[in-house]
């Protein structure tokens, strides 16, 4: 497993654990930044996984709307909550990102979906994650 695919595992164990705990994101990172700096022998995944949740913290809002506008017929609170840690990930990694290919930040998402959420969460990830990677502004390009 790479470095990155380890800190998006330990970014989702972070964002699932504040979602399903009703504690906020930043007091969850806290605690992790804290344990974190005890054990160097994981700084590499904790290094980008922080910048994964800083960035799901700072662009929330936005992340959270594009998941609603491209999730037909399902709300975030309709969603199981390890489809939402997964999502949001994925929708930073894809907007706010630019150093990983949109190819690997579906498939990494749909990986996770894969291995830690229901049979059918990874088909949805995909198709909603490939709907907004459509739909994103590229480079020069105005809002759509």
């Amino acid at each position: 497993m790479s470095a990155r695919t380890k800190a998006r595992k330990r970014a989702l164990d972070l964002l699932f654990s504040a979602d399903v705990r009703q504690i906020s994101l930043a007091h969850a990172l806290a605690v992790e930044a804290e344990r974190a700096a005890n054990e160097p022998a994981r700084e590499a995944s904790w290094l980008y996984a922080r910048e994964i949740v800083d960035g799901v913290i700072d662009n929330q809002e936005e992340i959270d709307e594009q998941i609603e506008t491209y999730a037909q017929g399902w709300t975030l609170a309709r969603m199981p909550a390890v489809d939402r840690a997964i999502l949001r990930i994925g929708v930073w990694e894809l907007l706010f990102n630019d150093q990983v290919p949109d190819g690997v930040a579906i498939s990494e998402a749909v990986e996770a979906a894969t291995v830690l959420s229901t049979d059918d969460s990874a088909g949805f990830v995909n198709g909603l994650l490939a709907k907004i990677a459509q739909n994103k502004p590229r480079d020069g390009e105005v809002d759509r």
